[in-house]
């Protein structure tokens, strides 16, 4: 049932097999019957460990292709279809399995009857019709060969020749010359019939861990063949690694080129960058050249090693930005062209080309943030601010700009009732317990407002003057005498935001109207 490199364990297992077979030939007894249930077990057992390691081994192969698509992602694609085949076919025979075995009774630990599966009858008569296979014993033998075709198909190039052999061997079908018989019998006949169906069984869970040994040795061969291509210098890539990704004219290009499979033992034959040859260093090479003109330009070259009594050299391939030197700074509100008076207004202020620590703001009402290139404005009086802005080159030399800002007052809200704008419809006990309060629509800030007073005008009564953001007595006199229909008119809303003195301007009015 097995073949190819087979573990201590297997071959131990595979003796056993042997002898149990022998042994039958001399006497059925029930130890025989109850050896062939433990060596069943015991191969069910392992079926299950084998199962958990090519669980292990798969998610290992999964990570790899999501991590390197290219490399890994078709080895991946694969195995996932082979493993598919490979639990329809391991499926199929644990249903023959429980076909044969359904009626017997287990014990309290799942174990079948061993020693009362000396008769083989029912197995004879699906699988075979006199000496020859039966419809079901085609349909076996098929499923058998059909896995093997599958499994070539899938696989293609990933699997070794000489481990496709091994999986051609371990499910051969071909006829046996049987010494007991004085002939050659059919696999299937020289297998399965006139056996107990203990050993019918054990085979069958056989051959479940041969379609589980063959995936597991399938993924290993995978992975083995990666880790034998990793070893060869061909699986390094240089990598240009320049101290930053832009260059103002006049400077030097200061970079390193490193190896994408970095080995501190590894040091090269030689390295040429742009046409000039660079000390090789373990597993690097610097450079130094002049930045040229302003736009892009390539930098290339190969690492070269010695290999195999040859020269293997690895291209190098780069490039880098040169900018002309900043002579404007770059600011930006974070959320519109203007900044409000009497609220927190988050700025982020930059120079091309000058990283965010060398770079400083001043202004009234400006601070930062707490981070480079972040800042916070609280405009106060006026009608417009500056912000200065000043960079340092990494020559020391200073650069500056300026930028003029609008101040414009927060927009005007609008009262609510009880949370509601507009016309609020509603019963009068529902207005006498309701809070007066202002909405901000449509700004881009969250800010908190607070209601110090309103006046109440009930249509035919006098106007109330409220301080605070709920009706007082006079306003639930007056709405005593509103009818249903009749419109509460609630005007002169007084908002603060909160934290600040600052009162804003005229606050919308809101009705609210009887039912």
């Amino acid at each position: 049932m097995a073949g190819g490199k087979l573990t201590p364990r297997q071959k131990m297992i595979n003796l056993m097999y042997l002898v149990f077979i022998a042994m039958l030939a001399l006497n059925m007894s029930k130890e025989v019957l109850s050896a062939f249930g433990i060596l069943n077990n015991k191969i069910i057992e392992s079926n299950s460990i084998t199962d958990l390691r090519n669980d292990s081994s798969f998610q290992q192969l999964a990570q790899k292709a999501q991590e390197q698509p290219l490399q890994f992602g078709d080895k991946k694609a694969k195995v996932e279809k082979i493993r598919a085949v490979s639990k329809e076919f391991s499926t199929y025979i644990e249903n023959l399995k429980t076909e044969f075995t359904k009626e017997l009774v287990r014990d309290a630990d799942g174990n079948l009857p061993f020693e009362a599966m000396d008769k083989g009858d029912k197995v004879d008569e699906k699988l075979f019709v006199g000496d020859k296979p039966s419809p079901k014993g085609k349909e076996f033998l098929d499923k058998i060969a059909n896995y093997v075709v599958q499994i070539k198909k899938i696989g293609g190039s990933s699997i070794a020749d000489v481990e496709m052999k091994k999986i051609e061997k371990r499910f051969s079908t071909e006829p046996v010359k049987s010494k007991n018989a004085g002939t050659t019998l059919g696999w299937l006949e020289y297998n399965y019939k006139g056996f107990p169906l203990i050993a019918t069984v054990t085979k069958f869970s056989q051959l479940q861990a041969d379609i589980k040994t063959t995936e597991s040795d399938i993924i290993a061969g995978m992975f083995q063949s990666d880790l034998v291509a990793a070893a060869s210098l061909t699986a390094y890539q240089p990598i240009v690694v320049p101290e930053k990704t832009a260059f103002f004219q006049g400077e030097a290009v200061k970079g390193k080129i490193i190896l994408g499979k970095f080995d501190p033992n590894l040091v090269a034959k030689s390295v040429i960058v742009n046409g000039s040859s660079v000390k090789a260093e373990a597993g690097q090479a610097n450079f130094s050249f002049g930045a040229g003109a302003v736009g892009e330009h390539e930098i290339n070259g190969s690492f070269n090693f010695d290999e195999g009594g040859k020269v293997v050299s690895l291209p190098i391939k780069g490039n880098y930005v040169v900018v002309p030197r900043p002579n404007s700074a770059t600011i930006s509100a974070d959320k519109m062209n203007v900044v409000y008076r009497g609220v927190t207004n988050p700025m982020t202020i930059s120079f091309a080309g000058v990283s965010s620590d060398k770079v400083s703001a001043s202004a009234p009402g400006l601070s930062s943030a707490g981070k480079p290139g972040a800042y916070k404005m609280n405009p106060g009086s006026g009608t417009e601010v500056v912000i200065n802005v000043t960079g340092t080159l990494p020559d020391n030399s200073k650069v500056s700009d300026k930028k003029v800002f609008r101040i414009k007052s927060i927009p005007a809200p609008t009262g609510a009732i009880g949370g509601e704008i507009g016309v609020v419809k509603g019963a009068k006990s529902r207005l006498e317990v309701s809070q007066i309060s202002a909405k901000m629509l449509d700004f881009d800030f969250e800010v908190k407002l607070r209601v110090t007073g309103f006046s109440l005008k009930v249509a035919g009564q006098p106007t109330v003057v409220v301080q605070g953001d709920r009706v007082n007595a006079q306003c639930k006199a007056a709405l005593q005498k509103a009818t249903r229909g009749d419109q509460v008119t609630i005007s002169d809303i007084k908002t603060k935001l909160e934290g600040s003195d600052i009162l804003l301007s005229r606050t919308a009015v809101v009705v609210y109207e009887i039912q």
